[in-house]
């Protein structure tokens, strides 16, 4: 009994030893490694932001135009792959079956972004923008190695480049500068299937760059007088210039009614 204390002391002793020796040897190790990791930079520096040239070409809308038809869905995967499939178009209408009209429908065409985060972050560059017809911002399909990051990147919601499912790739607006199953010349100099097939006229191609910061650039008021004929107004201090002819040709007036004879 007497030989197993003191091997169980002797045993602690070593233990206490080495478990002191352990925090100062430590101690000492993390003194000198201090300087060293203090001289190492923890984050890499930024990159050097690229200016892009911006696009001579954008899609502007009127989503309260819109009927939500997806005629310009349809046309878009028609032109481009030769079936009609809304999951393939490359522009999106959502309808929100709970919304109230004007405000039941939303458009979400590519907005050709000055900065496109898309180019930005492709890691094999398939997505960049082409400075050979108008500064378009387009993916090049045989580069995509469908890894979905300018998908994942993109800030808008919806996402504006769009998921091909059935070549598992990824694929966005170009203004219709390729569409092999279109006879029309497309991009900044051409025709655009949306734009010539919607039947409300809700889509409109503009070569001014609209305002980035927010949806007001894009979604704008494409309509006409016959539109504020129908009520459908901004303002409701606005009078309808069918209405304002009336009333500038025959001026309503109210005369009062004729009193009542009495009777005897």
């Amino acid at each position: 009994m007497a030989g197993g204390k003191k091997a169980d002391k002797k045993r602690a002793r070593t233990t206490d030893y080495s478990r002191r020796d352990f925090l100062i040897g430590g101690g000492a190790a993390l003194a000198v490694c201090t300087p060293v990791a203090a001289a190492i930079p923890t984050t890499s520096p930024a990159p050097a932001k690229t200016d892009y040239a911006a696009s001579k070409g954008y899609l502007v809308y009127d989503s309260k135009k819109c009927a939500g038809c997806t005629t310009c869905m349809l046309s878009c995967s028609l032109t481009h792959y030769g079936v009609q499939n809304l999951s393939l178009s490359r522009i999106q209408i959502m309808q929100d079956s709970f919304g109230k009209f004007p405000y039941d429908v939303k458009m979400a065409p590519c907005r050709q972004c000055v900065t496109p985060v898309c180019v930005e972050n492709c890691p094999v560059g398939a997505a960049y923008v082409d400075t050979a017809n108008g500064n378009v911002r387009r993916i090049d399909s045989k580069k995509c190695i469908g890894c979905q990051t300018c998908i994942r990147m993109c800030p808008q919601h919806p996402h504006r480049t769009i998921w091909n499912h059935v070549e598992k790739k990824s694929s966005k607006c170009d203004l219709c500068l390729d569409t092999p199953h279109w006879k029309e010349k497309g991009g900044v100099n051409g025709k655009q299937a949306c734009v010539e097939s919607c039947p409300m006229k809700a889509i409109k191609f503009v070569s001014v760059t609209p305002d980035q910061t927010d949806n007001e650039g894009y979604d704008v008021n494409l309509r006409n007088e016959h539109w504020l004929n129908l009520g459908l107004v901004e303002n409701s201090t606005i009078i309808p210039p069918a209405v304002a002819l009336q009333v500038k040709q025959k001026p309503m007036t109210f005369e009062p009614k004729p009193k009542p004879k009495a009777t005897e």
